[in-house]
């Protein structure tokens, strides 16, 4: 194989494969893209840069491969169903056959680095495969606990921390998930009012796959008081993203959106960040780069980049937003 197409560490072994952008786009050369520059427009977030070009190069060859993945999973269910249906247990061949549970995808990475994008990117494009129509996306935002609730703990000021989301809920979400639960219901978070919507639910009904996006949906179990650890969102993934970018980039691109949210959603009157749609273009740069310095760079620091690592693939950035390498663990 080409030195060009797949770079291998030489020094010593690793368990990714790691392509350049070139190579990985030669992946889906013959795959047709069903999206149209228009539908990228829609799906692209705030000041994030990405065009039909990105799309074809970057996340269909991924789309083609998580298909791969999904495909693969479905003959493994049904291999596994005729070893239940055949084992000597007692068990008829109705009781020991399951229906087949969603593929479930964890999408990882900090603030502004653009998971929102790419999840939304990956619901459509995985949409488009016939093997599975159906595929729902559900953010982590949702599992926030309420201000409220936040405020009598006095940890507002964290919010996208791992204690500011109700944690037994994402669990139990992604549980009944892999569950087989035909009808499981998520929170819905406002971006807006910067708090969860009471009495609204996102219903996720028996998806061929479920994208779930969020800063910490990697992050292993935690330690309970009494030393034990117990179960991981992350434990019950098919396959998971992280999207990567040298930290100050992504310090860059917060506060370009920042500046850019001045003058769109903060000027919204019942928005939570009205008081900053009148500030100076200075003061609306130093209060972004304030707020990313005491809270979203600790946290991506501390809690989200180490859990890099533990993706299936990793996809890197460079400085304008391009995706410029992708590594994919070993099978």
């Amino acid at each position: 194989m080409p030195t060009e197409e797949v770079r291998l560490s030489t020094s010593q072994p690793t368990p990714y494969v790691e392509f350049d952008r070139p190579a990985w786009a030669r992946l889906a050369a013959q795959t047709p893209l069903p999206l149209t520059a228009a539908e990228v427009e829609r799906l692209r977030g705030l000041a994030d840069e990405i065009d039909l070009t990105e799309v074809r190069e970057v996340y269909l060859p991924l789309s083609r491969l998580l298909n791969l993945y999904v495909r693969a999973s479905g003959a493994l269910h049904r291999a596994t169903q005729t070893f239940l249906a055949g084992e000597p247990n007692g068990q008829s061949p109705e009781t020991a056959t399951t229906e087949r549970t969603p593929f479930v995808i964890g999408i990882a990475g900090s603030v502004a680095v653009g998971k929102s994008t790419v999840a939304r990117l990956l619901r459509e494009l995985l949409a488009r495969w016939p093997d599975h129509p159906r595929v729902a996306l559900v953010t982590t935002d949702g599992f926030l606990l309420p201000n409220a609730e936040l405020e009598r703990r006095g940890i507002l000021h964290r919010k996208g921390f791992p204690e500011s989301y109700d944690q037994r809920a994402l669990l139990r979400f992604v549980v009944a998930v892999k569950s087989g639960v035909p009808v499981v219901t998520a929170p819905v978070y406002s971006h807006l009012a910067y708090d969860i919507v009471p009495d609204e639910v996102l219903t996720v009904e028996s998806p061929d796959i479920l994208l779930l996006e969020g800063l910490n949906v990697l992050a292993p179990a935690r330690t309970r008081s009494d030393g034990r650890r117990g179960l991981a969102v992350s434990d019950f993934f098919d396959f998971s993203i992280y999207l990567d970018a040298a930290p100050s980039d992504i310090r860059q691109w917060y506060i370009t959106r920042f500046l850019a949210l001045r003058e769109t959603a903060f000027r919204n009157e019942a928005s939570y960040f009205r008081k900053y749609a009148d500030l100076s273009h200075d003061e609306a740069v130093a209060r972004a780069a304030h707020l990313w310095d005491t809270i979203n760079g600790p946290n991506l620091e501390q809690n989200i980049a180490p859990t890099r690592g533990r993706a299936r693939l990793v996809l890197h950035k460079g400085p304008d937003h391009s995706v410029r390498r992708v590594r994919l663990r070993k099978i």
